[in-house]
């Protein structure tokens, strides 16, 4: 009899054949049933065989196709007829429970084609196990509510909402939009939502008026890189149309401009230095915009608001008309949105993974040709080994001796009853997935 090359206890290798592709094998249940399954009675007689095949682990670079030969009884009790059942058998398909979790493990770091071809199914078949397996991981998989929240959009086919957990640099949700419906959905149930204390985000409407909906204990900041950005695209602009005006020797002379402009003056190498203070002098719009920009930063550096509010009105009176069009939309921003601004400095949640956030936009974008929103929202919230987790034990308490024997009982079952240490999951790590994205893990 060959070998049991399968490593299932249930069953029995009865035949075994190789082809270049293939490995076929013919097994038997090794255990006949105890029990009539509609009566439960003991006996029973054979009333005929069908031949079964599933599909199993690939071995040694090979597909496996295993042929059950299935055998159905009659119950003397009830004359009713059944099939054996069949261990390690998944329920609702064609394959090992091993294989169908294999498959669920796999399509999270590889496509869906490559793995219908390694094990041969069709790709349907890998896309339903894999639906499974992600419902599966929602219901087992829970992430902490983060206390500092950061609610952002990262461009999947289409803006998708990101939910961050800004202490720890996590990702806790990925949302299938950005609108407002969406969100009050999302955050409503939320467990443990009344423990987030600040939520940083970008000027987004729907973004703040679902948090004031569902959480108004939570303080909206608008994340400060989402405004010194605009500073950026704004002498972005003022340069661009400098540029078109210039003749092609002068914009020879304004070589790698865009390069040094957005860096921060105090970043600026010796040769960098150099450049600018010539266009400074040469171009004096583009001296100008500069300027504001880097004076606009500024006003981050302030330590209350009343002090930025001071250095805005400073740095807006400093806005010439001949740049104040391109500066508009900033300006605008900061005057409808002041009071979630400022909050910022009273409440200085950090935005340090927001630069973490747009390295996996971009490779995000790589990586999300040919895949569905479902398939990408899986691979970044259940990546193996890019979870971000921490070990709380509870409190150490001295030994207290019992007074007397008698009171020995009660104290043992005092002690079984202490909370034991608790594993928290903050999520998977942004700069982790980063990593593993750009490695191929993902």
């Amino acid at each position: 009899m060959p070998t049991n090359v399968l490593n299932l206890p249930a069953y029995t290798v009865t035949a075994f054949q190789e082809n270049e592709h293939d490995y076929h094998i013919d097994v038997v249940a090794s255990q006949e049933p105890v029990a009539c399954p509609h009566c439960h009675h003991g006996k029973f007689d054979g009333f005929g065989r069908r031949e079964q095949m599933v599909k199993d682990l690939p071995m040694h670079g090979k597909r496996v196709g295993i042929y059950i030969d299935t055998r159905r009884y009659r119950c003397k009790s009830c004359s009713k007829t059944f099939y054996e059942t069949l261990p390690a058998i998944n329920e609702k398909r064609s394959m090992t429970n091993r294989l169908v979790e294999w498959v669920g493990k796999q399509a999270i770091k590889h496509t869906f084609a490559s793995i219908a071809e390694e094990v041969g199914i069709v790709e349907g078949t890998v896309r339903l196990v894999f639906k499974d397996y992600v419902a599966a991981l929602n219901e087992k998989i829970r992430f902490e509510t983060p206390k500092w929240m950061g609610i952002d959009e990262i461009h999947l086919i289409k803006p998708r909402g990101v939910i961050a957990n800004i202490q720890n640099n996590t990702i806790v949700e990925l949302l299938p939009n950005r609108n407002k419906e969406t969100m009050i959905r999302y955050l409503s149930n939320l467990e443990g939502r009344h423990q987030v204390q600040y939520v940083a985000m970008d000027m987004w409407h729907p973004y703040k008026d679902a948090v004031e909906a569902v959480m108004p204990q939570a303080k909206v900041v608008i994340d400060k890189f989402h405004v010194v950005r605009m500073a950026n695209d704004a002498m972005e602009q003022v340069r661009k149309s400098y540029r078109e005006s210039l003749t092609p020797k002068q914009r020879r002379g304004l070589m790698h401009d865009r390069f040094v402009m957005l860096k921060r003056e105090h970043d600026l190498n010796d040769w960098e230095t150099l450049l600018l203070s010539g266009w400074v002098n040469n171009y004096p719009e583009l001296g100008l915009a500069y300027r504001l920009k880097e004076d606009f930063f500024r006003i981050y550096d302030a330590r209350s608001k009343e002090e930025a509010l001071a250095r805005f009105a400073a740095w807006d009176r400093a806005v010439t008309h001949e740049v104040r069009d391109a500066f508009s939309d900033l300006i605008k921003a900061w005057r409808n949105w002041q009071p979630y601004i400022l909050a910022y400095f009273d409440h200085p949640v950090t935005n340090a993974y927001m630069e973490s956030l747009n390295s996996l936009i971009r490779v995000m974008n790589r990586l999300g040709r040919g895949y569905s929103f479902e398939a990408l929202r899986a691979k970044i919230l259940f990546a193996e080994g890019a979870f971000k987790k921490q070990i709380i034990r509870p409190k150490f308490e001295r030994r207290q001796e019992p007074a007397m024997r008698k009171f020995a009982m009660a104290r043992m079952m005092t002690l079984q009853q202490e909370p034991q240490a608790q594993e928290l999951n903050y999520g998977p790590d942004i700069s982790t997935l980063v990593r593993m994205i750009e490695n191929g893990q993902l």
